[in-house]
């Protein structure tokens, strides 16, 4: 009989592996130790007996010592100290009870070892929902880096959202909240937004939490909504506008000084802001929509669109054409529907 592998299992001794010690280990290990050295037939396993449980040795502590160690550990002088500062304090007193190793073990037996500094527990952080259906109700800010010829420089923009309009932007060669500080100030002067309409969202850079940025905000009545942790999604509007921006044939690998970043960035945000037609918000600019031209803009495409249709309908098979929607609301994370039950 070749040996026998454990799919095939044996048809003798079985009972006795199953009731083993060994019973949780793989049958292929006892089957490789019982395999004859020049190979052959399997043996038939001898019965395993089942061993009591190991007796106290001669050098474990009796019940008594046992408790006279626990109640010295838990004395007020020794109650705060590893077992390693016990041990060596008994020592020097000329007292020796046992190891440490022993005070470990006595202690997790009644759950009394834990890691004694206090670990930072991360909260559970909310995925920030916001909603915005007009222009300066939400804007989200970010800072990205633009390579000089030495350093880097940063880039402050500050989108609306639901426009996609760049309202505010600064380069400057720091990163800091003293910066986003005047630049946002002067941004929501311009757009004389009230307080207590707009909701500032920024991810979790250090300008974005810093408590100058915090007391900004509180001051001017303007509520203030942070992404997640390492959740870029969060934050989709900035991140596409960078991505934009930086994907643009004209875009440098490298600027030569802080005057020709400041240069390229005032030409491409005006770019951006008048002639780029954003796909997220119908095909239409981002001063269109901010500047509420969205309704008239739909309007004379449907009937650029309805003359098309009556010139020639046979290019239209499913429809009537029309422009693409315009922006309605536009969500950051917006809430998921409940799953409709059917019968």
């Amino acid at each position: 009989m070749p040996y026998c592998p454990r799919s095939l299992g044996w048809s003798f001794g079985q009972e006795e592996v199953r009731n083993s010690t060994l019973a949780d280990r793989p049958n292929d290990h006892l089957f490789r130790a019982r395999r004859r050295p020049g190979g052959g037939a399997c043996p038939t396993p001898r019965a395993i007996t089942k061993f009591p449980p190991r007796s106290r040795t001669l050098s474990a502590l009796a019940v008594q010592e046992r408790q006279t160690v626990l109640a010295l550990l838990r004395e007020p002088r020794f109650v705060d100290l590893a077992p390693a500062e016990v041990y060596a304090t008994l020592l020097d007193e000329g007292v020796y009870h046992c190891s440490i190793r022993t005070m470990y073990r006595l202690l997790a037996e009644h759950d009394e070892v834990r890691e004694r500094r206090d670990q930072l527990r991360h909260p559970a952080y909310r995925k920030p929902e916001l909603l915005a259906k007009a222009p300066n109700e939400v804007w989200s800010w970010d800072i990205t880096k633009l390579m000089g010829p030495m350093k880097w420089y940063y880039l402050y923009v500050i989108l609306d959202i639901f426009s996609r309009r760049v309202v505010g932007w600064c380069v400057a060669d720091a990163e800091s909240a003293t910066l986003f500080k005047a630049l946002f100030e002067e941004t929501l002067a311009k757009h004389t937004v009230p307080p207590g309409q707009l909701t500032l969202h920024a991810d979790r850079g250090g300008p974005m939490k810093a408590k100058a940025t915090a007391l900004l905000l509180a001051d001017l009545g303007v509520t203030k909504s942070h992404s997640r942790p390492h959740t870029s999604n969060d934050n989709p509007f900035s991140e596409a506008h960078f991505k934009t921006m930086k994907y643009q044939p004209q875009f440098p690998k490298r600027f030569g000084s802080i005057e020709d970043a400041r240069a390229f960035c005032r030409d491409f945000f005006t770019w951006y802001n008048r002639d780029h037609h954003h796909a997220g918000i119908g095909l239409m600019t981002p001063d269109q929509v901010h500047y509420g031209q969205a309704d008239a803009v739909h309007a004379a495409r449907q009937q650029t669109l309805d003359r098309a249709f009556r010139r020639t309908p046979e290019r239209f098979v499913r429809k009537a054409p029309q422009p693409p929607a315009k922006p309605i609301e536009v969500w950051i994370n917006p809430p998921q529907k409940p799953e409709s039950i059917q019968a």
